[in-house]
Order: structure tokens, then C-alpha cells, then sequence
């Protein structure tokens, strides 16, 4: 079973997605007229102007906040570390290359989220890969092994994996138990998971912008009390990216290598992008203006949030610290522990483990709710499939804090490949209704008009897109989340 395994996860994470994820960010870069680029502060603005929600569903800024959520986690303390390690300065380079590309990336699968999304049940608007793939390319039964796959790694595994790390962060810094730290996370998850998607989303709109404005302050006063040495570390990290400070011949072109491919690397799993989780709560947003383009912009801040600045961020921190070794040993979230006690002695470790707390703690929640979303895509909300992923979820967490976890991260990582294989498969195929959207948005702003899409002037590209969702209706300001 774990040769199979092994073998899935060669495939998938050595050829298929590390490839194929970089090929269709270059693919929706230039087929979408560089949008990140033409258009990069409208990114902005749709999240500064994104707090509108009403009864079916939350504000397009708390789904922002929900997919941060998820996104930046341990991966931006320890992996971005492991990434200076193997492959050198250099690799924050191809981080930020790859997170410009992901903007392009995460646009089209969150437009195409909203585009399909649906209402449930309850009258709640629910939607992401698996319906777009169902809805926009008549292929359900690929709909739900997306939907599978994803409830196997993010439900369930990666809170696993997440709530092993605070339990070693906890202990490592304050002394706790590991149990304890397991006892505390099932308590804490789960007032916030049994609340649902609204609760998480009100979790999220408050406690992430908090972190992520913590840490970013300390790498700020980091960069203000090393100011002289920053122009040699950026050209130091250009330099590096480019094998120019290894010897000639074999020595830079493996340095290249070993920058890119751990930059890379490191960019496409924090930033998600292509991945096919940030669609799943994105498409939960009520979107202002009423368009699906909109929630686009929106999500395609994510991956500059994550990368350009929190994983940035950690690098600054690590390599004006000096205590970047290559081949000490001394990587993931020792090298980091390491670069803080730098800058403020043993405090240095506590900040570390309180930041791997926050970051991992709203990841097991961002999670879930990516998971809720395929419960109701498969249908199985009123057989008790909600109540059985929340206890599931819970029980992960805990059998994480206690156990050893690589055969299981092995089967997620599979999980996740296929998961990711089967989103880039929809979005390729559905890149023409991205670019028809895009175009039907962007040309009522240039005539100055508050972009609205009506499904009925486009019977070219709605196959599938529910008309009474996206009919031209008022808005409703000011509804509580």
C-alpha cells in the first residue's frame, strides 16, 4: 500500500502538479490580458469595498479571511525555512513569481465558484469545483471524487497534521502535554465548527486580519533596525535565484535548479493556488457588485497575502537573523525559532509557538469548511453526513496531537494530487466561460457602469449557472453575518 502511495505522490507532486500548476498560472496570466497585473488595485478595492452579505450569504471579505485561513499555516513558519535550506536564498524568488502567477490562477477558479454556485436547503449559497465541474462540464461523477478527495485531505488529514504541530509547538515552548493540547483544540474547534459556515466565517473576519497584522509588524521592525543590510539580502536573493553566486559550470545550473524547484515547490503549496480549496468558500459570498467576477478579484489577493507578504515576511526574518547555515541541519521550525531568539532572546521561541498556533488553529477551521461544502455536494446533509465530518474532524485533530503522522500524510498528500489534477482538468476547460465573464465585467466598469451579471444576455456560456441566483435584483446592505 505505501509503494502504491509513494508512487501516486511521485507522480503527481514530482510531475504532474509542480508543472501543471505553473503552466496554467502562465495560462490565465496571458490568456486574461495579465489581469493581475493591468489590473492589480482592483484587487484591492474589491476587498476594501467587500463587505456586503445577506441571508444566503457571507460577505466576500469574511471569505477572504475564511480562505486565509486555511492558507497560511505552519507551511509559512516551517516550510518557507525548509525552502531557504534546500534550495537557498533564491527560492523566495520563485515564491513570489509563483504567487504573481496564482493571483491569475485563484481569479478564475473563484469566478468560476460563484458563476456555478447553487442555493441549499436551507436557502444558503453553497458551490466551488465540484460544481463547476458538474454544472459547467456535465461530469457529476468527476464532481465527486473532487468532493471525496477533498474531504479526505482537508477534513479530515491536514487538521491532523496542523494539530500535531501546535501540540509539539505548545510542548516544546510551554511544557503541555500533548493530550492536553488535544483536549483544548477539540474544545476550541468545535465551538467554532458546530456554529457552521457563518461562524467560521465570523471567526475568521476578526482573528486573521489580527495575526497576520502581528506578524507582519514584527518583520516590519525587523527590516527597520536591519535597514542597511536589506539591499544585500534582495540582491542577495536575486542573485541566488539565478546561480550567480555559485561557481561556473554544473554548480549554477544545480543551483537554479534547487531554487526553482524548492521556490516553486513552496509557492504552490502555501498559496493554493489551482488547487481547488479556496473555490469551496469563495463561492459562499454574497458578491457586491453582484457579479461573479467580483468574488474573483477578491480571492486572487489571497495568494499575494500568503506569499508576498507573510511568507516574505518570515524569510526576512530569517536571513538578516544570520542564522541561515546551508548544510547545518538546522531548518524547518528550529531555523525559524532560531532567527526570532536572534532578535529577541528566548521571547524569540514563545512568539514562534504562539504564531504556529494561530496560524495552524485557523486552518483546522478554514478546513472544515471547505469540507462542509462537498458534505452538500454529495448529498448526504440530511443523512447526518454533517454531524459525522464534525466529529470525524474533532477526532482528527486529537489522534493528531498524540501520533505519528507520515504514512497519513502520505495518503492526504495523494489525496490532495488527484484532488488538484481533477480542478486544473475543469478550470482549462472552462476557461472560455472565464473569459467571457471577465470581459462582460470589465467593460461595464470602462463605461462606468456597477457591474451586473444577467445569465440571460449570455446564453453562450450559462449552461448550468442557476438564472435566479444571478436575475438583476437589489442588494441587501447592512444584513448582519
Amino acid at each position: 500500500m505505501n509503494t502504491v502511495i509513494d508512487f501516486l505522490n511521485t507522480i503527481f507532486w514530482g510531475y504532474v502538479l509542480i508543472y501543471g500548476l505553473l503552466a496554467v498560472g502562465i495560462f490565465f496570466t496571458v490568456y486574461l490580458g495579465f489581469i493581475q497585473f493591468r489590473h492589480f488595485g482592483k484587487f484591492f478595492t474589491s476587498v476594501l469595498n467587500s463587505r456586503t452579505n445577506d441571508s444566503s450569504g457571507i460577505s466576500p471579505f469574511q471569505a477572504l479571511c475564511t480562505s486565509l485561513a486555511s492558507r497560511v499555516g505552519t507551511g509559512n513558519l516551517a516550510g518557507v525555512a525548509v525552502a531557504i535550506y534546500l534550495g537557498g536564498p533564491g527560492a523566495i524568488f520563485w515564491m513570489w513569481i509563483v504567487a504573481l502567477l496564482g493571483m491569475a490562477t485563484g481569479y478564475a477558479e473563484s469566478l468560476l465558484a460563484q458563476l456555478y454556485k447553487v442555493r441549499d436547503h436551507e436557502g444558503r449559497y453553497r458551490g466551488g469545483p465540484a460544481y463547476y465541474i458538474s454544472r459547467g462540464l456535465g461530469q457529476r461523477w468527476l464532481g465527486g471524487v473532487f468532493a471525496i478527495c477533498l474531504i479526505i485531505s482537508f477534513g479530515l488529514v491536514f487538521n491532523a497534521v496542523q494539530a500535531n504541530s501546535i501540540a509539539e509547538a505548545m510542548h516544546g515552548a510551554f511544557g503541555v502535554p500533548t493530550i492536553a493540547s488535544g483536549i483544548a483544540l477539540v474544545l476550541l474547534a468545535g465551538v467554532i465548527i458546530f456554529g457552521g459556515i457563518r461562524s467560521i466565517a465570523r471567526f475568521a473576519e476578526i482573528v486573521v486580519p489580527f495575526m497576520a497584522a502581528i506578524y507582519l509588524l514584527v518583520a516590519i521592525y525587523v527590516l527597520a533596525t536591519h535597514i542597511a543590510q536589506v539591499p544585500d539580502m534582495l540582491l542577495h536573493i536575486v542573485r541566488s535565484a539565478f546561480g550567480l553566486e555559485q561557481a561556473v559550470g554544473g554548480a549554477v545550473g544545480y543551483a537554479i535548479g534547487q531554487a526553482m524547484l524548492n521556490g516553486i515547490k513552496r509557492g504552490l503549496f502555501s498559496n493554493e493556488a489551482g488547487m481547488g480549496s479556496a473555490p469551496n468558500i469563495a463561492a459562499t459570498a454574497t458578491p457586491q457588485p453582484h457579479h461573479p467576477a467580483t468574488q474573483g478579484f477578491v480571492q486572487g489577493l489571497g495568494p499575494f497575502i500568503d506569499t508576498i507578504l507573510i511568507c516574505t515576511a518570515t524569510a526576512v526574518m530569517i536571513l538578516l537573523s544570520g542564522q541561515f547555515e546551508p548544510g547545518s541541519g538546522v531548518t524547518g521550525v528550529k531555523l525559524t525559532q532560531a532567527a526570532m531568539e536572534s532578535y529577541m532572546g528566548p521571547i524569540g521561541s514563545i512568539f514562534v509557538a504562539v504564531a504556529i498556533f494561530f496560524f495552524a488553529f485557523t486552518s483546522i477551521v478554514g478546513n472544515y469548511s471547505y469540507a462542509e461544502n462537498s458534505i452538500f455536494f454529495l448529498r448526504l446533509e440530511r443523512q447526518g453526513g454533517i454531524l459525522a465530518l464534525r466529529v470525524a474532524c474533532l477526532g482528527m485533530v486529537l489522534w493528531g496531537t498524540i501520533s505519528k503522522l507520515d504514512i497519513v500524510w502520505n495518503m492526504a498528500d495523494a489525496a490532495m494530487g488527484l484532488m488538484a489534477t481533477v480542478n486544473l482538468i475543469g478550470i482549462i476547460a472552462l476557461a472560455g466561460v472565464v473569459k467571457r465573464v471577465t470581459v462582460d465585467y470589465l467593460q461595464q466598469v470602462k463605461a462606468g457602469k456597477d457591474p451586473v451579471f444577467n445569465p440571460e444576455e449570455h446564453p453562450e456560456i450559462v449552461h448550468g449557472v442557476d438564472h435566479e441566483i444571478w436575475l438583476p435584483k437589489p442588494v441587501v446592505e447592512g444584513a448582519s453575518a
